[in-house]
């Protein structure tokens, strides 16, 4: 077992301080957005060998793929550790994005590497050839935007506005007739597909229908019985004036998570975390569409060419408890799962869900990960790396602690 130190982005839309308290260190300063846990090649672990010397966790995992991954895992995944944990800190939304599939990720970057695109140009869309599946485990009340709801319910929020906008005697803007309309197709793929692209791609139609009806908002008109949906148009437009994501943000379900709820993406949905900290856990990549509340670089055919147009529940995902008390969280994705571990100072040894290798991190109190090839004490805040090879492992509270320990532990999954 190998402790591990961690890369922490500092993206302009992180917390100053959310990050630096879970972990119990000191703020930093500045905004501390994501800390990446994992072998991602941009941003790897570091792992600490046992001589005190230091090999980023990439790097480590190539010496010898099988031992550290687990021959079936290689098989599956290839010689890369196949997931990445995030601890994710937002202050402020995110961007408005959607996640390829393994295939399109696979096409997509062969095709910009094919055109000489360089790494970090702006342009670039794909970063590596693996797709994205995510979760997201709330740590705290966690606000999100979190796939499309069905174009109906859409089309009534639309309708509430315009009612408003009639109000002052101005009239309503062409722009939101014509997604009104396009939301009131029969096929809601159509639906949902012209109404987004429309305000994606209105320029500044959308960008003065965006002001009108903030100020609208602003002065007062009725918002019940949309209050969450169109409050959360008035804090997006303060951030990023006039965006076509201001707009969109109507299109999605607005998810407000608590401690303790999770929540799983897969490939094509669109959505965007507006505030929180949370544990995230995906496949390994770094590819991201963009599609509003961003000054980066949105390419629109490629987006619309990766979204899926269809309506979704809230895809919350609840815990199983294993038959060795593990709480564990199975998204449908078989490159991870999540387990919560929590330990009395005084309790029993929570056994490691494992396959293939896993990743811990320490949120509260200290732990001991016992193996039968030796023991690792993690304290507040560290966090470790566990080789396929040295399961099994089980989580122990450390002796004469007098507060509770909360771990989390990445694998992939051990579902059949």
């Amino acid at each position: 077992m190998y402790q591990i130190d961690n890369v922490l982005r500092r993206y302009a839309w992180g917390s100053t301080t959310a990050i630096a308290r879970l972990l119990g260190r000191p703020e930093s300063g500045g905004p501390e957005a994501e800390l990446w846990i994992g072998a991602h090649p941009d941003s790897p672990s570091v792992a600490i060998r046992p001589d005190g010397t230091t090999t980023p966790l990439d790097a480590l995992i190539g010496e010898d793929p099988e031992h550290f991954l687990g021959a079936e895992s290689v098989a599956k995944f290839g010689p890369r550790l196949p997931f990445l944990a995030k601890i994710l800190a937002a202050a402020k939304p995110l961007s408005l994005q959607v996640h390829p599939s393994l295939e399109q990720a696979r096409a997509g970057y062969a095709r910009e590497n094919g055109a000489g695109i360089p790494a970090d140009a702006a342009n670039r869309n794909y970063h590596d050839d693996n797709h994205k599946p995510e979760m997201i485990f709330a740590l705290t009340p966690f606000e999100s935007l979190c796939g499309f709801r069905a174009p109906e319910k859409s089309r009534d929020i639309f309708l509430h506005l315009a009612g408003c906008l009639e109000l002052p005697g101005n009239g309503v803007p062409q722009v939101l007739k014509d997604v009104i309309d396009d939301l009131s197709q029969p096929e809601e793929e159509k639906a949902l597909r012209s109404a987004f692209e429309r305000l994606i791609a209105g320029g500044e139609a959308v960008s003065e229908a965006t002001s009108r009806v903030v100020d609208v908002l602003a002065a007062g008109a009725p918002m019940a019985p949309y209050q969450l949906e169109l409050s959360t148009v008035l804090s997006l437009n303060g951030e990023y004036p006039g965006d076509p994501g201001v707009l969109i943000s109507l299109l999605l379900n607005r998810l407000s998570l608590q401690p303790g709820d999770a929540v799983y993406l897969p490939a094509g949905k669109v959505h965007a975390y507006l505030h929180g900290l949370g544990v995230e856990v995906m496949a390994s990549s770094d590819n991201v569409l963009r599609g509003g509340l961003t000054p980066k670089f949105i390419d629109i055919p490629e987006l619309l060419n990766t979204i899926v147009f269809e309506s979704v529940g809230l895809p919350m995902l609840r815990p199983e408890t294993s038959e060795l008390g593990q709480e564990l969280y199975f998204p449908p994705f078989r490159e991870f799962q999540l387990q919560r571990i929590e330990l009395q100072p005084d309790g029993e040894p929570v056994p490691l869900a494992q396959s293939g290798a896993a990743v811990v991190i320490v949120v509260a109190g200290s732990v001991i990960l016992d193996s039968p090839k030796g023991d690792l004490q993690l304290g507040h805040g560290a966090s470790a790396f566990l080789p396929a090879a040295e399961a099994p492992v089980n989580v122990h509270p450390v002796s004469g602690a007098t507060e509770d320990a909360v771990a989390f532990a990445v694998t992939t999954s051990t579902k059949a």
